[in-house]
């Protein structure tokens, strides 16, 4: 256990030990870290408000007189209804460096729970590529994932292709009907109407959107192309496998593209799960027949199907969720409710990162798994779009801005910005730096806004080296490695007598609190956390820099380095849980 596991466990003792003094042994109590500067961790005394028939300040106080400091204790006060400890300072330095010497890039990381986590996000349509406007799906959802790894979870990213319906039918025709000459016309004339340039055309469009702008075309006028459309449509229904395979390999092309983009921003997912394979091996169909047997299923004149949710709180013309058309084909919520039954069968805990128009959406796929009898429920993450200002990457005249489009922009900025400060880098060298920060600043503006809010955004706030934002995070890790490698070689000393400047103390009571910080982002999916936590930890760094001397403290020395080494250990986890590079120099 970590010096902060041990300094709660001696809170919870003595406070327990009190109130059964008091004759309230059974009144349960909750600790946590405390919201004031000054306090490290905290009681809140109005739960037991009830059971021990006094005000909340009351119990308070009688509590802080019946506490001696003690121990890892050093202060116990009480301030509004809640009861508040301090930590010994001398014990939680010793103890936290102690910890990072030696655990490393592991300080923070839980044990094994041995429970099997199931993150789903991005899972776009493959018909086209990632727009800026759903661009916190993949940034959140591994983000999440990389703070669930360090709880000590069993973590599998998964995306979810939907190479089922009418959008990747058509564009699979198109493919494979549309010639290259009528494609690029199409890119041509696409270009020319939005005023884009031959260059801007070909980062933007993708060459088989053409072949499904064309085919779409055709749909709407040649009742040809609408026949054989349909016909693959309802053999693709019936499970027919050289259509599944073709429209696969379709959809394959333009995911090859999707994850290009996704490792543009260092995103990888570990599953790729086709839609398809639930018409294939029946198990959308064996959905179809369990919800047809409940008590809440009915059948419209036409012959489709549906289940009636009022009774699960959805109100209005929401209320009926329809699981097979007329001709008794499944439909998309069909396969995602055998998806989400697979998912379970792999996974204790299934989390679905998904846009805010996916609310009610997500209401009635729980509704209906609980007519199906699932005893677990996936548990949604919910975002609000990207939105840009307006300005040269707010529109292309009505297009969509791609995220491809933003990295490239950030990195060129980035760039451009490392040019102005550092001369004496050599060319690649900045170009490098100039990657490494670009895709950093924008994964961090878009996740340190929680997810729920509205965000828009701007490049004054991502490429800000002195704010809060992912430059400013890389500089001060660099400033960091600056300064031992200027030391060279030192030997860890943690003697808490050499660290008692208040910034010092403050810098390793933001260290201690990493754990804590890493649980509520990723077992609380508070991935916005994180960031903050980041910025708090690189401002103490650098207030603990401008207070005192590193380099000429002369006995303090090597304390002072080893403080410098452990903030930057934690600091370049802080960055590899966000996806971010954490350059040595910038």
């Amino acid at each position: 256990m970590s010096i902060m596991d041990d300094f709660e466990c001696e809170v919870r003792g003595k406070v327990s030990e009190a109130l059964a003094a008091m004759g309230a042994g059974d009144v349960q109590f909750p600790v946590e870290p405390s919201s004031v500067e000054t306090v490290d961790l905290a009681v809140p005394c109005f739960t037991m408000s009830k059971a021990m028939r006094k005000a909340p300040q009351a119990i308070a106080d009688e509590l802080a007189a019946a506490i001696q400091p003690s121990g890892l204790i050093s202060a116990v006060t009480s301030t509004n209804g809640y009861l508040n400890f301090n930590i010994d300072p001398t014990a939680m330095v010793k103890g936290v460096l102690d910890e990072i010497v030696e655990r490393g890039s592991d300080f923070g990381t839980m044990p094994a729970s041995g429970i099997r986590v199931n993150v789903e996000h991005t899972s776009t349509n493959p018909t086209g590529p990632i727009h800026v406007g759903r661009a916190r799906n993949p940034i959140i959802g591994d983000t999440l994932a990389r703070c669930l790894k360090k709880c000590g979870h069993e973590v599998t990213t998964e995306y979810y292709v939907n190479d089922v319906g009418k959008q990747v039918v058509v564009l699979t025709w198109g493919v494979n009907n549309v010639s290259d000459e009528d494609a690029e016309a199409e890119r041509e004339e696409h270009a020319r109407t939005i005023g884009q340039n031959e260059k801007e055309r070909d980062k933007t469009d993708h060459r088989l959107v053409a072949n499904y702008r064309v085919a779409n075309k055709k749909l709407e006028t040649e009742e040809s192309v609408r026949n054989e459309i349909s016909d693959m449509l309802r053999r693709f229904e019936a499970g027919d496998h050289e259509v599944i395979d073709t429209v696969r390999h379709t959809a394959e092309i333009m995911l090859s593209g999707l994850k290009e983009t996704l490792g543009n921003i260092n995103v990888t997912l570990d599953r790729y799960t086709w839609e398809s394979g639930y018409i294939a091996d029946g198990s959308a169909r064996d959905v179809v027949e369990r919800l047809k047997k409940s008590d809440y299923a009915g059948e419209t004149e036409d012959g489709a199907w549906f289940v009636d949710l009022k009774d699960f709180g959805i109100q209005g013309k929401n209320t009926k969720f329809t699981f097979t058309r007329k001709d008794g084909t499944t439909l998309y919520t069909t396969r995602d409710l055998a998806y989400h039954l697979d998912k379970f069968t792999r996974a204790d805990r299934v989390i679905d990162v998904l846009g805010e128009d996916q609310k009610l959406g997500s209401k009635q796929l729980c509704s209906a798994l609980e007519i199906l009898g699932n005893e677990n429920m996936p548990e949604p993450l919910f975002y609000a779009f990207v939105s840009l200002p307006e300005g040269k990457m707010s529109t292309r005249k009505g297009v969509v801005v791609y995220l491809d489009d933003l990295i490239d922009e950030s990195v060129a900025r980035a760039y451009e910005e490392i040019k102005s400060r550092r001369s004496d880098m050599s060319e690649d060298r900045m170009r490098e730096i100039a990657k490494i920060v670009g895709v950093g600043a924008v994964r961090y503006n878009i996740v340190r806004v929680q997810p729920e809010k509205q965000f828009v955004f701007k490049w004054e706030e991502a490429l800000n080296f002195d704010g809060n934002s992912g430059p400013y995070l890389q500089y001060v890790h660099a400033r960091a490695c600056s300064m031992l490698r200027k030391a060279g070689e030192f030997t860890h000393d943690t003697d808490p007598s050499k660290l008692t400047d208040p910034m010092e103390i403050k810098l390793v009571k933001v260290l201690s609190r990493y754990e804590e910080v890493l649980r509520a982002a990723g077992n609380g999916k508070r991935v916005h956390m994180l960031p903050a936590y980041g910025h708090e930890l690189a401002v103490a760094f650098n207030q603990f820099y401008a207070a005192v001397s590193v380099l000429d403290a002369g006995p303090r020395k090597d304390a002072r380095l080893t403080l410098v080494e452990c903030t930057k250990t934690v600091l370049a986890d802080v960055l590899d849980c966000l996806g971010m590079g954490a350059p040595e120099e910038m």
